[in-house]
């Protein structure tokens, strides 16, 4: 099956999404099992990505990377996470929260912070989520306190990916505490991990995407230069909006390549199992299950590829990012659970691959906010 064509993707995009297709095949499938059995961190995949120029790539040109838009980076995560999710989350979180220093840092610390991760020197990190506060982000209680030409930190951040593994990550932090302007009290800082202050330790173990790591970090009495400061104070939560409407789309297309997976995997199971004398694709109930399966992977793909032009034009961007997300991530869950139903007993054992697609697509309908929050956004912001 071919579900991940590119009829839908623009052309710009199509030779990135080839090399991706290529990279997958050859990286990320042939490790996903042992990676997801092992629960470790995939060092040597993450290295062959960097080396051919298929990680941190969204970063500017001016400061190495290849520039990557929008639409690519969709068509580079669809073809990821349908070779493997954990895999591929650990490639796309190398870069995490770069985007935000490169669009409104200076040049000085593009130089510093961003030019090593597009070489593959360093990865990145973004620190947003607290141990009791995970989409409400005018709530967070991390602190950053102006003391001389230092700010100190002080507070918790929780599901922090490369929280441990990252050379700097991108925090956001509380600078203020207005009332009045509940969206104007955080701001977002570049804090190198081995600033003393810093501890991070990594999340017991999950039972998904087991090939990404995340970290609970501790600040306490943190300090960095004043410098570090991304844009001005108080413009973090507007910083991270847009943000997480790119990041939205993407998150789409991890429930895609999710998505995919799953009914390859129910096809192929399908057209090969017996049962009564026949093949059980021959039943109709299951042909009707095939065919919702393929009805759930193709409207989600359509919304996600309309939302992506949408987004890149700024045209309700929070509207049909949240959409977007919603409907691909939900499709991910739907599809891999029927499709666990048509593997029977066989889809609870860990090495077939069904049984790994559906702990993963449990996944990305919680972070880049959970989707009970998107629908907030869909109500709030329809055209």
């Amino acid at each position: 099956m071919n579900l991940l064509d590119s009829s839908i993707v623009p052309e710009h995009a199509h030779d990135i999404k080839d090399e991706a297709r290529e990279f997958a095949r050859e990286h990320i499938e042939p490790n996903a099992q042992e990676y997801f059995q092992a629960g470790e961190y995939p060092h040597d995949v993450l290295e062959a990505g960097q080396e051919a120029n298929l990680v941190a790539q969204d970063i500017p040109e001016e400061w190495g990377g290849r520039g990557l838009d929008l639409p690519q980076l969709l068509a580079l995560t669809e073809e990821f996470y349908r070779a493997d999710a954990g895999i591929a989350l650990t490639l796309q979180l190398a870069s995490f929260g770069c985007e935000i220093t490169y669009e409104y840092g200076s040049d000085e610390q593009c130089e510093e912070y961003i030019r090593p991760v597009a070489a593959g020197d360093q990865i990145s990190g973004l620190a947003v989520s607290e141990p009791e506060t995970g989409s409400d982000l005018a709530g967070m209680q991390t602190r950053a306190e102006k003391d001389g030409d230092e700010y100190v930190i002080n507070g918790e951040k929780y599901w922090i990916g490369n929280g441990v593994e990252a050379d700097w990550i991108t925090l956001y932090a509380r600078t203020g505490d207005d009332e009045d302007n509940r969206y104007g009290n955080h701001s977002m800082f570049i804090v190198p991990t081995d600033a003393e202050g810093y501890e991070a330790e990594h999340i017991p173990e999950k039972m998904a995407m087991r090939a990404s790591k995340q970290a609970h970090i501790t600040f306490d009495d943190c300090r960095i230069p004043e410098e570090n400061l991304i844009g001005h104070e108080g413009a973090g939560f507007m910083m991270l909006a847009d943000f997480f409407n790119h990041g939205r789309v993407i998150v789409s297309g991890h429930g895609l390549g999710i998505a995919a997976a799953a009914i390859e995997e129910a096809w192929e199971f399908s057209h090969d199992r017996e049962e009564f004398g026949r093949t059980i694709n021959e039943f109709q109930a299951v042909q009707h299950g095939l065919a919702d399966m393929l009805i759930d992977f193709e409207s989600a793909r359509s919304v996600t590829w309309r939302a992506c032009k949408k987004v890149a034009n700024n045209d309700h961007a929070g509207y049909w990012a949240a959409l977007a997300k919603t409907t691909a991530t939900e499709a991910a869950v739907d599809v891999s659970e029927q499709g666990m139903q048509f593997h029977g007993g066989r889809s609870i054992l860990d090495e077939r691959r069904i049984a790994r697609v559906y702990r993963d697509a449990r996944i990305p309908v919680i972070y880049e906010g959970a989707n009970e929050v998107q629908r907030n956004l869909i109500y709030g912001q329809a055209p």
